[in-house]
């Protein structure tokens, strides 16, 4: 039996003033396609190119100026730098490379270059900071504060103390307790280098003597910076005269020995 009209099934009405959805037309799809892919192309061809162009003979480095170095290799220094740099392009400088060619010279600490373009590189280098002298077969050598040693480091008009230790001429660094001296003294404050007379070791660690004859206890080299913090305090304390040690093993419990207050002190 054929349903009637009332009985036949409605369908959701849309509301007044709405229009009927319209489906998504399969050229727009392929349009959008086609803009990803031109994107891409186009992409790998810009990184293609500067891929080319920054190894170019165009941008290829030819005038190289090396500063910061005085030591007596400063010549075989700048010229291993050079080489190295003409190796390049200003759109491609390599520091590992130039850090590499500097290796071989204990007085470089590190090597940073600035490009100029069309072809300049500017190459600056920091050199190690000597802290003391150590003994080397009887010449007084300059070594730095993480031990390097530094035989081709000009002294001269430097006062630095001295550590006692020795090291063999074929030795680039010192190592035990004569490490642990330069590490101690590498680590000392500008204001208070110029007062240390020399450093010793003995069964109880680094000992460094000041010019006013007070010996500064450390132990060993760990945490230097904090031992010479807790040394500086009291160094500056007017109340406090006549000292002939400062323990600083454990710089947050200092202590002294033959400390007496300072006449007029309040």
């Amino acid at each position: 039996m054929a349903r009637s009209a009332a009985h036949a099934p409605r369908l959701p009405r849309r509301p007044a003033g709405t229009r009927p959805a319209r489906r998504a037309r399969p050229g727009g799809r392929i349009w959008i396609r086609r803009l990803v892919a031109i994107a891409v192309l186009a992409g790998l061809l810009g990184a293609g190119y500067l891929l080319w162009l920054r190894d170019s003979s165009l941008f290829a480095v030819r005038d190289v100026r090396v500063t910061g170095v005085s030591s007596v290799d400063r010549d075989e220094v700048g010229a291993a730098l050079t080489r190295a740099a003409r190796e390049m392009t200003t759109l491609h400088v390599r520091e590992d490379a130039l850090r590499a060619a500097a290796r071989p010279y204990p007085s470089v600490e590190s090597v940073s270059a600035q490009p100029r373009l069309p072809s300049g590189l500017e190459i600056e280098v920091t050199e190690r900071e000597p802290v003391a002298l150590v003994d080397v077969e009887g010449r007084d050598l300059p070594v730095a504060g993480d031990g390097t040693v530094l035989p081709g480091l000009s002294t001269a008009g430097l006062d630095l103390p001295a550590l006692e230790a020795t090291a063999e001429p074929s030795s680039a660094r010192l190592s035990e307790g004569a490490l642990e001296q330069a590490r101690v003294l590498g680590a000392a404050p500008e204001p208070l280098r110029v007062l240390i007379e020399r450093s010793t070791e003995d069964s109880e660690g680094v000992q460094v003597r000041l010019a006013s004859g007070i010996s500064l206890r450390f132990g060993d080299a760990t945490r230097a910076e904090a031992k010479w913090d807790a040394a500086a305090r009291i160094l500056a304390d007017s109340r406090l005269g006549g000292l002939s040690y400062i323990d600083v093993r454990a710089p947050e419990r200092p202590a002294v020995g033959g400390a007496a207050t300072a006449p007029g002190a309040a």
